[in-house]
């Protein structure tokens, strides 16, 4: 069982810039305020240099030295207190402004970003959601949103800080001694060489893990849907292995990523204590030359201050190189959590150049419609280019169809069928034949290779897609019950619906009587995937929210196959009240609900074989005969 989908590498560059346009965009003002912050907070921190500089050229060595008395250094010290508390001060209201914002910034960045991510997916053709693990697209609302929350939120304002820190360290080491500042670069230079080699293979597994994470998590998913069948077949072993494969593929690439990151640090911060003890070293014996009169020509004066500033930069220095070279790890997993909500965002939208609408009319006594502003029970398609209404009567025709779910590989050949107003298709065959298939070309949810599909009279390329599903009912095999009432469930078919209408289309459903018996009748909440319901009481459910919602054309996939002998027969006796009047099409392993259908079609290999009402195909003797006379059974 394959789970997931190729590793693909992440443009890194390109994938950060447009997070970053995002968050501008959605939150304004507040990203810049917070860098304003930052910025401050960065200043204030390394601000410490000067005070012990301060501190010792102007307050302990003058002490040290006996040049002056603490009276003489009395007003030096207050004015550096009353710097400091002023500076930190500034920091510290930066600082919470700073985290204030950011809380703000990320919940609305998030906020934003999951519905837009959401209205995509609500957007994309069912072709998508066949195609795509369910459990790896929840992962992208889950495990992907979270890591950009921290690439936003964490990472990327640390990251900045610490770069900006070693900016203003860097150029402070370089004005208080260039010769220092030459030997701190040879740690600087090893630093930047571990971090691209560790640091770099450390990003490769973190893209790899965001990746394995989403196959568990889809594998997981699909497993606790399909516990029931799991039990049934006594799969839990070869669950168990199939778990331990992909399982196994996340803890290496987790493993793998996070030793190379826990690694990273200890290395940098030994380079940072080497520094630190080569410009203690090498500092003191500068000092000691000066104190001598034997530097070398060119060499400045060294002084204790100046190495104390030094090696207290240095340490720092190494601190924040190694917070980046953390954060960059961080920022790997965020921009692969963001490739892939890009990835989402980017699936190209069900495409929809239809122009035609159904709208609601009135007819005089002369047959004439006329465009109504509210609902009358009478329909019509409005051709907004030539200005034309064509009421809506539910005559659906194929001519000479031919598709395939791929280029390579055409499932229905040359179809040709009329389904006139009011009349019953039936479709029979083996699975795989092409029935539902058919169905959904009528929906749209696939679009044709060649051939016409015409819905009275017009091609349904030219209808809109949301007016063209309007007009169509579709009970299925597989009913899709939602966590909420029964009621409104019902209503889900026609979100207008009145109370009263509900139960009107629960009694046409014979789905009433079971309704009244429950506890809190309409109002009874369904769990998840109503599993508080039997099969046959979810179905007479899906059967009343068709029927609410009273659409001239029905598709009926299979619809009483899950239910019992018994509940069968109230199900077809509301169904047969839902079909009065309406073009329906049939889809049906049992032979006896389509028995009275005016058109019944055998399918074989996405092809018509046979064709006509239930006595012609008796007397022909082929496929149906024998499928009725129990000489061959539906596969």
């Amino acid at each position: 069982m394959a789970h997931g989908h190729e590793i693909k590498k992440v443009p890194t560059f390109k994938t950060l810039g447009r997070l970053l346009k995002n968050l501008f965009a959605y939150t304004k003002w507040r990203p810049a305020v917070v860098i304003v912050c930052i910025l401050f907070v960065t200043l204030a921190g390394s601000s410490s240099t000067f005070w012990i500089n301060f501190m010792t050229e102007y307050v302990l060595e003058p002490l040290i030295k006996g040049t002056s008395s603490w009276s003489d250094v009395a007003p030096a010290f207050i004015n550096i207190l009353i710097a400091m508390v002023i500076v930190y001060g500034v920091g510290l209201i930066a600082a919470v402004i700073q985290n204030y914002l950011m809380a703000i910034t990320v919940q609305s960045f998030l906020l934003q970003t999951r519905k837009n991510l959401f209205y995509r997916m609500e957007s994309l053709p069912l072709r998508y959601f066949d195609t795509n693990n369910h459990g790896d697209i929840m992962s992208t609302y889950t495990n992907d949103i979270d890591a950009t929350r921290q690439l936003i939120g964490i990472a990327l304002p640390q990251l900045l800080q610490a770069v900006l820190f070693c900016l203003v360290a860097f150029g402070l080491m370089l004005w208080f001694s260039i010769w220092l500042w030459m030997i701190a670069m040879v740690g600087v230079v090893a630093m930047i060489l571990t971090i691209a080699i560790i640091g770099g293979k450390s990003g490769k597994n973190f893209v790899k893990q965001q990746h394995t994470l989403a196959n568990v998590e889809g594998f997981i998913e699909e497993m606790m849907g399909g516990q029931r069948v799991i039990k049934v077949f006594c799969h839990e072993e070869q669950a168990k292995k199939d778990f331990d494969k992909i399982n196994e593929q996340y803890n290496k690439a987790s493993s793998r990523a996070n030793s190379y990151a826990n690694s990273l640090m200890p290395i940098i911060m030994n380079i940072g204590n080497i520094m630190y003890v080569a410009a203690a070293v090498i500092g003191t014996v500068l000092v000691s030359l000066s104190s001598q009169n034997l530097t070398m020509t060119g060499f400045a004066v060294m002084t204790i201050p100046v190495v104390v500033v030094f090696i207290n930069l240095s340490r720092q220095f190494s601190v924040n190189v190694g917070q980046i070279a953390l954060q960059t790890n961080a920022v790997v997993v965020g921009v692969a959590g963001a490739s892939r909500v890009f990835m989402l965002m980017d699936e190209q939208p069900e495409s929809d150049n239809g122009y035609i609408q159904l709208v609601p009319v009135l007819k005089d006594t002369n047959g004439n419609l006329k465009q109504a502003d509210s609902a009358t029970g009478i329909w019509a398609w409005k051709d907004a280019k030539a200005n034309i209404l064509t009421e809506l009567k539910g005559v659906v025709e194929f001519k000479e169809v031919n598709f395939g779910y791929n280029a390579n590989k055409t499932v229905l050949h040359d179809i040709n069928l009329i389904a006139e107003e009011g009349q019953k298709i039936a479709f029979v065959g083996a699975t795989g034949a092409g029935k539902t298939t058919i169905t959904n070309l009528i929906n749209r949810f696939y679009d044709i290779q060649s051939g016409e599909i015409s819905y009275d009279g017009i091609d349904i390329t030219k209808i809109k897609k949301e007016d063209l599903r309007r007009s169509l009912g579709i009970v299925l095999q597989d009913t899709n019950l939602f966590t909420g009432t029964i009621l409104e469930n019902i209503r889900y078919g026609k979100l207008t619906a009145t109370d009263e209408e509900c139960i009107e289309a629960a009694k046409l459903a014979n789905a009433h009587d079971f309704i009244s018996r429950l506890p809190d009748g309409y109002n009874t909440m369904l769990k998840h995937e109503a599993s508080n319901l039997s099969q046959g009481q979810r179905q007479l459910i899906s059967i009343a929210r068709a029927a609410v919602a009273n659409p001239p054309v029905m598709i009926l996939d299979e619809a009483t196959s899950s239910i019992d002998t018994k509940t069968e027969a109230l199900v077809q006796k509301g169904m047969d009240s839902l079909m009065r009047g309406r073009t329906v099409f049939v889809i049906a392993h049992r032979l006896s609900t389509i028995q009275n259908s005016d058109c019944i079609m055998v399918l074989d290999k996405g092809r018509i074989i046979e064709r006509g009402n239930h006595e012609k195909l008796l007397q022909e003797r082929g496929i149906y005969y024998q499928l009725c006379t129990g000489a061959l059974e539906i596969e």
